[in-house]
């Protein structure tokens, strides 16, 4: 007998019974702070350049924290807590807290480090441009016009859904669909430095 479980862990990523990803982000924001835990050696010794304390942050923490986002139909909670948490790492890196007053963008561009809210719609981005330029015989975009019968929804706001979170980021770039095909010129669009 294969008990019935709310949430199980696969490849990495935790997926939830009811379709949420709330879980998914507080793990990944975990994983994150384990991976921070071991560097801090680097990243909070005084003698190393911040800059250079930014770019290991960039190769080693943010990509346990952003590991699997390209498919998360993100809200603003799930945002703001990864928001929180990086700002509290670049935070320490720096040497200040928040009894400093010191603004995000000034310790920001001490350590050269982008928001993880821009490098989160670069990866669902970028994953989105990957789907489209697949032919539309592909299983990834089979996917895409599935439509789920016998189900009636529910009282309230629909779920959020990641072609809704989409959409918002073209409109926030003012980029279009269309635009994908040209995969250099979608790469410069979609990119943020740092």
């Amino acid at each position: 007998v294969i008990p019935k479980k709310e949430s199980f862990k696969y490849l990495g990523a935790v997926i939830q019974g009811s379709g949420d990803i709330d879980d998914d982000v507080t793990h990944r924001v975990g994983a994150a702070w384990m991976k921070w835990r071991l560097a801090s050696g680097v990243l909070c010794d005084k003698k190393i350049p911040p800059k250079l304390k930014g770019k290991f942050y960039r190769v080693v923490v943010r990509p346990a924290m952003l590991y699997g986002a390209e498919c998360w139909p993100v809200k603003n909670t799930h945002v703001h807590k990864m928001h929180v948490a990086e700002m509290r790492m670049l935070r320490w890196m720096c040497g200040h807290t928040r009894s400093d007053k010191i603004r995000n963008e000034v310790i920001r561009e001490k350590v050269g480090v982008a928001s993880v809210v821009d490098k989160l719609r670069e990866a669902r981005l970028r994953w989105f441009g990957h789907v489209k330029r697949r032919s539309a015989d592909a299983p990834v975009r089979r996917c895409e016009v599935m439509v789920v019968e016998g189900t009636r929804r529910g009282r309230g706001r629909p779920k959020k859904y990641w072609e809704e979170v989409i959409r918002q980021d073209l409109a926030m770039l003012h980029i279009t669909e269309d635009m994908t095909l040209d995969r250099k010129e979608w790469r410069l669009r979609i990119k943020v430095e740092g």
